[in-house]
């Protein structure tokens, strides 16, 4: 496994892998990996010759006053993950190798950024498609794979592919989650023991309201329901919506593509979580 912090690195060997007619699968991540990294490393080497992990805290993804400082970077153990689940590159370039003096350009896919976490996180999405675009670039993947944890994420990306017409497919893996149905994440650091308790009912709540819809309730009286166990839980809740899972326009009856959306707080850590319904 090789370990490339420059883009020079990066492009150097991407153009051989391409030169050589090798595909590449590119998981971009910011770092902390956990099991749910893996099975998008694992799908990756399905589909793909190379597998390529970006590891870099995107600070253009974060707003004022939230995690950037205390984001978790613990680049030694994802080295060795990466390593034991064969992946063959870690690109993990520092903010000044991506983000150079004078650098002042922004990518910002209308409408669907505007809903769900980027009604709460102006600018969040605008700050993850830049730089995923700008990792495609360095990167050259055939193909490039998120998670469907971070649902609104990988419709955004779909949507800068298809509006730029970047030839690379997305993938999207189904969410991988603990025994007591917590979606993995690398913010489940900040829980406390207790919070880590509680945590769970954000996923079974979501089931709940899914399958009050499924017996005959509507999507607004479900809604209605499961924020307040929510907050009889311990949340603060920021949306819980059921929207179209292309659009993320919001949906007043039951679609065969409609989704469930749910952002609360535990103490100061925001969980986001989704599910079909």
């Amino acid at each position: 496994m090789m370990l490339f912090e420059t883009c020079a690195h990066m492009q150097q060997c991407s153009a051989e892998w391409e030169l050589a007619g090798e595909s590449v699968a590119l998981v971009p991540t910011m770092g902390a990996l956990h099991e749910g990294h893996m099975a998008l490393v694992e799908k990756a080497k399905d589909v793909a010759r190379h597998v390529v992990v970006s590891i870099f805290v995107n600070p253009l993804q974060f707003g004022l006053n939230e995690d950037l400082d205390a984001y978790p970077r613990m680049l030694e153990r994802d080295q060795a993950m990466c390593l034991k689940a064969g992946v063959d590159v870690i690109f993990a370039p520092s903010v000044g190798e991506m983000y150079p003096n004078g650098f002042s350009t922004s990518l910002h896919i209308a409408d669907i950024t505007e809903s769900l976490c980027g009604a709460s996180r102006p600018g969040h999405f605008d700050g993850a498609a830049t730089v995923v675009y700008l990792l495609m670039q360095q990167v050259m993947p055939h193909c490039c794979l998120f998670g469907e944890k971070d649902w609104q994420q990988l419709a955004v990306m779909r949507r800068m592919v298809a509006d730029l017409m970047i030839p690379v497919e997305l993938i999207g893996v189904p969410t991988i989650r603990e025994s007591d149905g917590l979606a993995l994440s690398s913010r489940n650091h900040y829980l406390s023991e207790a919070e880590r308790e509680k945590a769970p009912v954000l996923y079974k709540t979501l089931c709940v309201t899914r399958d009050a819809m499924a017996s005959g309730e509507t999507p607004a009286h479900a809604l209605e329901e499961g924020k307040a166990l929510l907050e009889k839980a311990g949340f603060t809740v920021d949306y819980f919506i059921y929207a179209d899972g292309v659009t993320l326009k919001p949906l007043h009856h039951p679609q065969p593509n409609g989704r469930l959306f749910v952002a609360a707080k535990l103490g100061t850590t925001r969980l986001i979580d989704n599910l079909a319904a």
